[in-house]
């Protein structure tokens, strides 16, 4: 049987809640360890610009992300790829941590594993992703140079790559279920200058078909009308929710009705030495600069946990 690895902090998440969490523990001394399943950076690697982080008029995610990590592994901190299948709380309150990779063990536990993007859940969604149905126009916009694409949602997150798309691919046909965008006004203003950009409202995506290797088309239907037709496009990119990245934590019930982890003022859920921090929690807002804030109280409360549990040995 594999040693189990043991840290005073384990942190299940490395984007920028997580990171900055990590820079709390290490910077305090705490033996701390990253744990994620992906590229540290989580969404903002996804983000082609961030114009609303302090310090920086304009930089690009990924950019962004390399920075953070550095930040994060300054004081000692370790980042370990691997997928987290459970969390187990032993009669001492120390907590195993089970991973892909082998399992391991800390008196406090930070979550911060993030949301993901909602997929539409239509048919041909999941047969053409890879192939031409996407959830990351920094990615995959390149693919589609010259082509004519779509963008499902009327969010932040939707113009914003829409416009971003707009920049490299011939066209670029945005389809909102409502009547009005729920996008900031500057994000409107901007995309309403693109002249190889337009708007369709009232309209949903009812199918995304294709050839067996790419996406050719998508089935909509007129949500006032109940019209529906057949639009041609090379490229689907889907931006309608986020939902959290919570499956693993089920058994501790620490989650609410919708899967969002649940934590007061100080990061703490309701089990003693679990953290939580960034969009993995439910709140209002989920920006980076929330996730940051976030990540810096978890990483706080950690060593006060840690702290307080030694000086009552």
């Amino acid at each position: 049987m594999a040693e189990i690895k043991k840290y005073d902090v384990i942190i299940v998440g490395a984007g920028p809640a997580g990171m900055t969490a990590a820079t709390y523990a290490s910077r305090a001394e705490l033996k701390t360890v990253m744990v994620d399943q992906g590229i540290y950076g989580g969404q903002m690697n996804n983000t082609a610009e961030i114009e609303n982080y302090p310090g920086y008029n304009q930089i690009m995610g990924p950019d962004l992300s390399e920075k953070m990590y550095a930040s994060s592994t300054q004081f000692g901190a370790e980042y370990s790829f691997g997928s987290v299948s459970g969390i187990d709380i032993l009669d001492n309150q120390e907590k195993v941590v089970h991973t892909d990779m082998g399992d391991l063990q800390a008196p406090v536990v930070i979550i911060a594993t993030g949301s993901e993007h909602t997929h539409l859940g239509v048919p041909g969604e999941e047969d053409y992703q890879g192939k031409g149905v996407s959830y990351c126009a920094v990615c995959d916009a390149a693919f589609f140079k010259g082509e004519s694409v779509s963008v499902v949602g009327g969010g932040d997150s939707a113009v914003e790559e829409a416009i971003y798309l707009a920049n490299i691919v011939k066209d670029v046909t945005v389809f909102v279920r409502g009547d009005q965008l729920r996008a900031q006004p500057i994000l409107q203003q901007r995309a309403m200058k693109k002249e190889n950009l337009r708007f369709v409202y009232n309209t949903s995506v009812t199918a995304i078909q294709g050839d067996g290797e790419e996406v050719q088309s998508v089935e909509l239907v007129n949500n006032k009308t109940d019209e529906r037709s057949t639009f041609e496009t090379a490229g689907v990119f889907i931006y309608i929710g986020l939902k959290p990245n919570t499956t693993a934590l089920e058994s501790l019930g620490i989650t609410d009705q919708q899967g969002w982890v649940q934590a007061n003022e100080k990061m703490e859920t309701k089990v003693p030495g679990i953290f939580a921090a960034g969009d993995v929690l439910a709140k209002e807002l989920r920006q980076i600069t929330t996730a940051v804030g976030d990540g810096g109280l978890a990483g706080q409360a950690a060593y006060n946990y840690i702290a307080a549990n030694r000086s009552e040995a």
